[in-house]
C-alpha cells in the first residue's frame, strides 16, 4: 500500500474532500481502526435512500452506538447534506464520537446551504498520488501520460490505464454532473468540456467558449463554476499587482490531473514524445500541479498565480509566501535551458524587483543564468523553502 502524505489527526473532526478515486475509501479505512470505528457508505443505494428519508435514524444510531466506537466516518457525505445537522448536534452532545465526514464534490452542500458544522471540523484535501508517495515506483513519463489517480498509476497494463481513465470521465459525467448538478442541457455541458479540458493551463476567454458552445457568457462561466465545485479542477487567476505594465486579466483553469485531460480531449491513445510541444504542455501542468499538492499538504499557505503582460510574456507560476516572499517560476520540458527561455522572467523581475527567479526544467543539474536559478523540477519545493 502507497503511504499517503496527509496525515489526518485521531483526535478531531474532519471534512476530508478529494475528487473521485483519489483514494479517501482507503486512507479512512488505514487510519481509523475498524474495531473503534463505524463506516456509513452513502454510495450505497440503501444508506443514501435511508437516511435521504430519515436523516433522524442517524442521529439515534449513533446515539446507540457501543461504547467502544470512538469515530464514525460518513463517506460521500454530499450525497446527503441533511445529516449534517444532525451530526452538528451530536458534537455539541456529552460523549461525542469524532465524525470523519468525506465528499468527492462540494457542489451539492453549498447548492442545499448545508450545516458545514461552523468551524467544528479541520478541512483536508486528498489529491492524485505525489512524486513522494511513489517513491521509486514514480515515472515521470507515466505521470504525463495516464496522470497519478492510484487505480490509474499502479496499473500495469497501459491499456487497461486508459480504459479506467475513459470510466472515470464517463463517471463523472453521469454521477457528478447528471445526478448533482442537475442542468438542462447535459449536451451542451459535453461540449463544453471537451473545450475546457483542450484549454487547459491557457488563459480562458469565456466569449469565445461561450460562441463556440452556442451558449451564454453567464452560462459558460457557471459550468466552470460546476468543474471548480466537483473538484475537477481549480482556477489560476493572474498576478495583478505591477503598476508599471499593463496584465492580463483572463483566469486560467487547470484540470487536477494530467490523464484526465488527456481522456477528456481523447488524446489518450497518442504517445507523448519528449521534445514536442504536448509533452512541454503536460510537463508545465504536472509541475504545477505537484507544487499546488505539496504546499496543500505542507500546510504552506502559499497563493498562487501566472504572470501575462497584454503583449503576451509570460511566466508560468508565482508563488506568494505567507512572510511576503515572491517567487517566479518558469517551467520548461527541455534540459539544455538558455537564456532565450527566460524573457518571461525577465519581464517579470522588472515589475517586482525582490522576487526569486527560477526556471525549472528536465536537466540533472543545479545552475545559474544571471539572477535566474535553473533547477531539476524535483527541486523546486526545497529550493522554494529554503528561503
Amino acid at each position: 500500500m502507497i503511504k499517503r502524505q496527509i496525515e489526518l489527526p485521531c483526535n478531531e473532526n474532519i471534512f476530508l474532500f478529494g475528487p473521485r478515486q483519489t483514494g479517501k475509501s482507503t486512507l479512512l479505512h488505514s487510519t481509523f481502526a475498524e474495531e473503534t470505528s463505524y463506516y456509513y457508505d452513502l454510495l450505497k443505494t440503501e444508506e443514501f435512500v435511508r437516511f435521504t428519508a430519515h436523516p433522524e435514524i442517524f442521529r439515534e444510531e449513533v446515539l446507540s452506538r457501543n461504547e467502544k466506537i470512538t469515530h464514525i466516518i460518513v463517506d460521500e457525505i454530499q450525497r446527503v447534506p441533511t445529516l449534517l445537522n444532525e451530526i452538528h448536534f451530536l458534537i455539541e452532545s456529552k460523549n461525542s464520537p469524532y465524525f470523519i465526514l468525506s465528499g468527492s464534490s462540494a457542489r451539492k452542500l453549498k447548492r442545499s446551504k448545508a450545516n458545514l458544522l461552523a468551524g467544528r471540523a479541520l478541512s483536508y484535501h486528498l489529491h492524485p498520488l505525489t512524486v513522494t508517495e511513489l517513491g521509486e515506483k514514480f515515472s515521470l513519463f507515466k505521470a504525463l501520460q495516464f496522470g497519478s489517480l492510484p487505480k490509474v498509476y499502479l496499473e500495469e497494463s497501459d491499456q487497461t490505464a486508459k480504459d479506467r481513465l475513459r470510466s472515470y470521465v464517463e463517471t463523472y459525467l453521469k454521477e457528478e454532473i447528471e445526478l448533482e448538478a442537475q442542468l438542462r442541457n447535459i449536451g451542451t455541458f459535453i461540449h463544453f468540456l471537451e473545450i475546457a479540458a483542450n484549454e487547459n493551463g491557457n488563459a480562458i476567454n469565456f466569449s469565445n467558449i461561450a460562441r463556440d458552445t452556442g451558449t451564454t457568457y453567464q452560462t459558460v462561466k457557471s459550468y466552470f463554476q460546476i468543474l471548480e465545485d466537483t473538484l475537477i479542477g481549480k482556477f489560476l487567476f493572474p498576478y495583478q499587482k505591477s503598476s508599471r505594465k499593463r496584465l492580463s486579466k483572463h483566469p486560467k483553469f487547470l484540470f487536477f490531473d494530467t490523464g484526465v485531460v488527456r481522456a477528456l480531449t481523447k488524446k489518450i491513445n497518442i504517445p507523448l514524445e519528449p521534445k514536442t510541444p504536448a509533452f512541454g504542455i503536460a510537463f508545465e501542468h504536472f509541475v504545477i500541479l505537484e507544487i499546488m499538492r505539496q504546499a496543500d499538504y505542507q500546510r504552506l499557505d502559499y497563493t498562487f498565480s501566472y504572470y501575462r503582460t497584454e503583449s503576451g510574456t509570460e511566466v508560468d507560476l508565482i508563488v506568494e509566501t505567507p512572510k511576503g516572499d515572491i517567487f517566479a517560476i518558469e517551467i520548461k520540458s527541455t534540459d539544455s535551458v538558455d537564456s532565450s527561455h527566460l524573457r518571461g522572467i525577465k519581464s517579470f523581475a522588472e515589475t517586482c524587483k525582490e522576487a526569486k527567479l527560477c526556471c525549472v526544467s528536465v536537466a540533472p543539474h543545479q545552475r545559474k543564468i544571471g539572477t535566474v536559478t535553473i533547477l531539476p523540477w524535483q527541486e523546486t519545493m526545497a529550493w522554494i523553502k529554503s528561503f
